[in-house]
């Protein structure tokens, strides 16, 4: 019986510096993206991004590398302590490991690593596809432009009002229309990709995390079934002794 205690003593330690490890891994890779996304974006200056799409950006960006940054800050203060644990060969060293008190930041860092941090870089994928696509064959209104539009359009109010003023303002639309559908369509493609995977991500993680819990449900259960068994063979043993 102790055995078995001690056996489930060193898989729990052991489990909980492998999600550590996961998880200081799988942060730094990503928030070290993220940041090289942020920094390496080229904004073209010409071009007047939406509001809600730069906030967007923003905000998904800073939310992602703190997330990340979080669950490696964790990592790395819980980890050295379960290394030295495990490290020591003894199998007393297991009760010095902080893993059974740290169990809830350490199932934080695991869920703000893979889950919620997943999620945000696939967003962050979508978002930096929108903002490097979208001001592709847009209309760009510089200065000179600008001063050369309404000098056209004074002349042509001058001239005529109703014949030539229309067909310029409406020309100009559909030239307008025509070159944003080339960099719109492309963020829109990867957009409609990125949403499946994005559903069967969920999907995936929902399903391995119910599976978990039903395989650890089921092994608490075998291990109930041998310590009952454990239990009536010792109880026979005493009846065996007492009746001698």
């Amino acid at each position: 019986m102790d055995y078995t205690v001690q056996a489930l003593s060193w898989r729990k330690l052991y489990l909980s510096r492998a999600k550590l490890k996961a998880s200081s891994r799988t942060s730094a890779l990503l928030s070290g993206f993220a940041m090289v996304a942020m920094v390496e974006v080229e904004l073209d200056m010409d071009y007047d991004y939406p509001r809600a799409l730069l906030i967007a950006f923003s905000v998904c960006t800073t939310v992602l590398v703190a997330v990340h940054l979080f669950a490696l800050l964790i990592s790395t203060c819980i980890l050295p302590n379960v290394e030295a644990a495990c490290n020591v060969h003894n199998l007393n060293s297991v009760s010095e490991s902080p893993h059974e008190r740290m169990h809830n930041y350490i199932e934080l860092a695991w869920g703000f690593s893979t889950a919620l941090g997943i999620l945000l870089f696939l967003a962050e994928v979508v978002l930096l596809c929108w903002m490097k696509f979208l001001p592709v064959d847009a209309v760009r209104p510089s200065r000179t432009a600008l001063a050369e539009e309404a000098a056209k359009i004074a002349l042509a109010a001058a001239a005529s009002r109703q014949q030539q003023l229309q067909p310029g303002g409406g020309g100009a639309t559909t030239t307008a229309a025509t070159r944003v559908t080339s960099g719109w369509h492309a963020a829109l493609a990867s957009t409609i990709i990125m949403v499946p995977v994005g559903v069967i991500f969920v999907v995936f993680a929902v399903h391995f995390y119910r599976s978990l819990v039903r395989h650890k449900t089921d092994c608490h259960h075998q291990e109930i079934e041998e310590l009952h068994k454990i239990k009536v063979q010792l109880d026979g043993h005493e009846r065996g002794l007492q009746a001698v």
